[in-house]
């Protein structure tokens, strides 16, 4: 379910499940989770794009056959299930970049995932929404209020209702919309945008940003010096400085 490519510092995720509009199983979750992990783990990689096959949909959420009667009787132990891990980022500490291409219908979990990704770049036949209480249930009420303003959140998440590409890029949850066949080489331009600046930089700015969120701003200030000294200190910071005074693009290694 879960098409997992390398291309040179780039890593490519695809949900490949257009007969269910990407709808995501248990085991493609797990799927998605490995993936992620290896991402992670994987040293040549500097940052990701998440998308789905087809033009009608990214992801319409979970299974709901399959999940639901999961959730009901998981309990407590759901935190350590990898549809947990995935959607919440619990346990996985990953400060590389994440770009989301986003491909039509992105509902529900697919909307989470969404939202758990840095950059969201959308084709501009995309509906986003989370469903979840017109079937007596719960979602999106933790990132989504972080993005936008309350009020705007509140609507979305108490009515289930969906907005389209041009309203979410209006109010600042996609940062691009481009026609569908562009969406793919938007995404690796701003991938590769990306990995033409310093990895580990990169990598403590998003830790800073991420974990900055849920702090004061003089923790975050902390927060920020506290990971300044190993970026300062690393190779990649003598060669952007040397490349910058010998006027040349720099040759970061993520070292």
């Amino acid at each position: 379910m879960i098409i997992y490519e390398k291309e040179g510092r780039i890593a490519i995720i695809t949900i490949n499940r257009p007969e269910a509009l990407g709808a995501i199983s248990l085991e493609g979750f797990k799927e998605l989770n490995d993936a992620l992990v290896d991402f992670r783990d994987d040293d040549d990689l500097w940052v990701g794009i998440i998308t789905s096959t087809g033009n009608k949909a990214f992801s319409c959420g979970v299974d709901i056959n399959e999940v639901l009667p999961f959730i009901k009787g998981a309990g407590t132990k759901l935190l350590h299930q990898p549809m947990t891990k995935v959607l919440r980022g619990l346990g996985l500490e990953l400060w590389k970049p994440l770009i989301a291409a986003l491909n039509g219908l992105t509902l529900g979990g697919g909307f989470a995932l969404a939202l758990r990704c840095d950059i969201r770049i959308a084709s501009e036949n995309v509906k986003l929404g989370f469903p979840e209480v017109r079937v007596g249930m719960l979602g999106g009420t933790q990132r989504l209020p972080r993005l936008v303003p309350y009020g705007i959140a509140a609507e979305m998440i108490f009515t289930g209702k969906m907005i389209d590409a041009q309203e979410a890029y209006r109010i600042g949850l996609l940062n691009k919309v481009v026609p569908i066949d562009q969406l793919m080489p938007a995404a690796k331009e701003m991938a590769k945008s990306i990995s033409e600046a310093g990895p580990l930089a990169v990598r403590a700015s998003k830790e800073a940003m991420v974990r900055g969120m849920s702090m004061s701003l003089e923790e975050g200030e902390q927060l920020e010096m506290a990971l300044t000294p190993p970026v300062v200190n690393s190779r990649d910071f003598e060669e952007g400085i040397k490349a910058f005074t010998e006027k040349r693009k720099p040759k970061f290694e993520g070292r």
